[in-house]
This record gives C-alpha cells, sequence and structure tokens, in this order.
C-alpha cells in the first residue's frame, strides 16, 4: 500500500514508502472478456486473415503512418509480423467483436518491467470496423483492468509520435497524464520522432476505473446507441462527487 510523503533521518524529503511491495508477474496468455469485446493473445492462424482484410478496407495504408511498420502487402508477410509480436514483450493481442466473432484490432503489452511494476500499452492498430465503437474503448479499459487489478502494476504507459494528434487524444481521452515530450526519442522509417509520453498510476486507476464503467454501463447509450456522457465527462463529475 502507498503512504503519504516522508522525510527520512536527515530531514531530507523521499518518496512515499511502498508496504510490501513484490515485483509483478507477466501478463497471463489468457483472454479478458467484456461485452463488447474479448482481447486474447495473438494466434496468426486464427487471426491474420481477419486482421488483414480489416486493414485493407483502409485506404492506401494511412493508419500505419505512426506504426513501427508500414502497411503489409501480402498475408503471409502480415503473419510473420504477428508471429515475432507473439511475447513475452511485446505480447500481441487481438481484439475480437463478440458480434461478429471476427478479430478487428490488435493492441501490445509491452516494455514490461516487472521489478518496477511498469506496462505499457503499444502497437495500437484499430481497423475501420473496431474505430470509435464501444468495443474499441472496452478493450482498452480490459487491457487496463489487468495491469492494475490482477496483476498490481504501478504505472501504465501510453507513448506516441508527438505528430500522431488522434492518439494523443485517444490516451487524454481514456484518462492519461501527459508527462511530457522526449524530443529526438528515435528513428523510424527514415524520420525522427519526438514522443510524446503519457501514464496512469495507480493512484489514479480507481478513478479512471470507475468512469470507464459508468461510461460502458448500458444506461449511458440513447436508443440509437448514442453515449448520453463522454469519458471525460463522467471522471470530472466523479472526481468532483
Amino acid at each position: 500500500m502507498t503512504t503519504a510523503p516522508q522525510h527520512n533521518q536527515f530531514e531530507q524529503p523521499i518518496g512515499r514508502s511502498i508496504e510490501g511491495w513484490q515485483p509483478c508477474a507477466l501478463p497471463p496468455h489468457t483472454a479478458m472478456t467484456g461485452s463488447h469485446c474479448q482481447v486474447e493473445p495473438i494466434d496468426p492462424a486464427k487471426h491474420a486473415k481477419d486482421l488483414f482484410e480489416g486493414n485493407r478496407v483502409a485506404a492506401a495504408g494511412e493508419r500505419f503512418t505512426y506504426l513501427a511498420t508500414e502497411a503489409f502487402e501480402d498475408i503471409d508477410s502480415y503473419r510473420t509480423w504477428l508471429e515475432s509480436m507473439r511475447g513475452p514483450d511485446p505480447m500481441l493481442h487481438a481484439i475480437i467483436d463478440l458480434a461478429s466473432g471476427k478479430a478487428v484490432g490488435i493492441a501490445a503489452f509491452m516494455r514490461i518491467d516487472t521489478t518496477h511494476g511498469v506496462i505499457e500499452i503499444g502497437n495500437i492498430n484499430y481497423t475501420p470496423a473496431l474505430s470509435q465503437t464501444v468495443a474499441g474503448t472496452e478493450a482498452m479499459y480490459l487491457m487496463m483492468k489487468r495491469a492494475f487489478d490482477e496483476l498490481n502494476y504501478r504505472r501504465y504507459e501510453w507513448k506516441c509520435d508527438d505528430q500522431n494528434a488522434p492518439s494523443r487524444a485517444a490516451a487524454t481521452r481514456y484518462g492519461f497524464v501527459y508527462e511530457g515530450t522526449f524530443r529526438q526519442h528515435m528513428v523510424y522509417k527514415g524520420r525522427n520522432r519526438d514522443s510524446a509520453w503519457f501514464s496512469i498510476t495507480d493512484l489514479e486507476w480507481p478513478l479512471v476505473r470507475a468512469a470507464f464503467e459508468a461510461w460502458l454501463a448500458p444506461e449511458n447509450f440513447d436508443a440509437n446507441g448514442k453515449q448520453v456522457k463522454s469519458l471525460q465527462n463522467l471522471r470530472k463529475e466523479l472526481a468532483t462527487a
């Protein structure tokens, strides 16, 4: 349990003591199931066809601009890449739409630091069928819930190219806190990347979780499936309740 800030014997301020801290376990190779989607470890033989075809619906590969790879030209090369992402780090997951039974997106646990309880969500690629859906939001909730509630991680990270406005907006919507931009953080695809860093801590998670659960509740959607309250507004309301 995290306690209040304190001072050492020299009266110097030091960080909060963490009573009984033990390193975290790696994420298990088991599925996370919600009301709209299931998030399960990637199985190229099972998921590659759906994901490849789902990405081909989008025009010209623009969804890969800020990813480490370009759009894949054929399913064999895509399947080979999926095989390389099966873990333990990165541990890629497929997001399954429960209504259709199809894999419609991917996301990975990565840069996993079990010693300090830090884990990152990355390699997120939603096909058009998953973008801006309840299932897409639920998938992020399920992965956070595993990290914090099941595995007791202390810090959950989101990093993206600083130029990637949709990713920055998604991080803010989900409840991540912007921490700053690491300038000239890496080179990819022959260009510079300044990386924007975001995080959610275990102290922030209860509010973030409550907002997700309120947003995902059936009563938060009208007869046309439109949200009644946004995720951001629900967080604000809960924070002041």
